[in-house]
Order: C-alpha cells, then structure tokens, then sequence
C-alpha cells in the first residue's frame, strides 16, 4: 500500500463513535496488516457496545479524521478495580497508507490527555512480542513508554504479551 502525504494540520478528532465507525475501525485495523481477523471482530463489537451504551460505555475513542475520512483511533478506558488510578489503551491504529507521518504519536499524545485529565496517574499498553510486533514495540518504547511485564507464551507458544507503562508526570 502507497504512503500518502497529508498536512498533519489538517486532522480533526473526533471523540465517541458513530453508526460509520463500525465499518471505519474494520477498515483501519486491516489496513494495518497487525491484526487477526479475531482482534477486528473484537474491535467492531467495542463500538457496537459504544453505540448501544453510549454514555455508559466502557470504552472511549477518539478518531483522527483526514478531509472528513478517519484514518486513526484509540480506544481506552479505565483498568478494573483501580477506581480510576489505572488506563489501558486496548487499541491505537493509523491507517497504513498514513503509517510514518507522526500521526500515531499524535493521537496517542491526545489519548494521554486525556486520560490523565481524569486524574489516572498510570496507563498501560500491550502487544505481542513476535517479530511483526518490533517496530510497535519501538513506537511505545519512543513515545516514552517503558516495558512493566513479560509474560511469555500467552498468546501461543513463542508469543508473549509485552506490557508497557507510562506515569502520570
């Protein structure tokens, strides 16, 4: 897939989910090339619960929008029984056409705004530690995210979850 060029000024966020967003999340995690198709399903049936919910929802999103199209979102809410103390960020996709351009740093930097607005003072990531998972690892390490856990063949043998940890400053 072609990198396309865009004006990073031009990007609109947008906070919650639309009917689209369905279709929208689908389109962005495959364009990854990251995720299984178990882990799309998984984030489609996030914003149908967004949808049913609303504000009630578990999940937050926020959508990077490029001349009205998304191109990248998050999805976070708080970890269970820590009252508030503790996020996770279950999902952070860029759209791979606009994958290199600083949008993923971007977002997430937004994404920790606010969660820290809330007055969380830890949030948490994860990904696999396969191979293919290098350069996001990489991406969280940069973004100033610092490895908390190892837990080896959790998702299949030879495939551990990383967890990454950022605190409040």
């Amino acid at each position: 897939m072609a990198k396309s060029i865009i004006d990073l000024s031009q990007i609109k966020y947008r906070f919650g989910v639309c009917e689209k967003d369905k279709d929208n999340v689908k389109r962005i995690l495959e364009s990854t090339g990251f995720f299984s198709e178990e882990e799309i399903n998984i984030g489609i049936t996030m914003v149908e619960e967004n949808l049913i919910k609303g504000n009630n929802a578990e999940y937050e999103f926020i959508f990077a929008e490029y001349l009205g199209e998304p191109i990248a979102v998050t999805s976070y809410a708080p970890a269970p029984c820590t009252n508030g103390f503790s996020y996770y960020i279950y999902w952070i996709a860029v759209d791979g056409r606009y994958r290199g351009l600083g949008l993923g740093k971007e977002i997430l930097k937004l994404t920790e705004q606010k969660i820290i607005h809330t007055g969380a003072q830890r949030i948490y990531l994860e990904t696999s530690g396969r191979q293919q998972y290098e350069p996001t690892r990489s991406f969280y390490l940069k973004c100033g995210y610092k490895i908390e856990a190892v837990l080896n063949d959790f998702y299949a043998p030879g495939d551990s979850k990383v967890i990454f940890i950022k605190t409040a400053e």
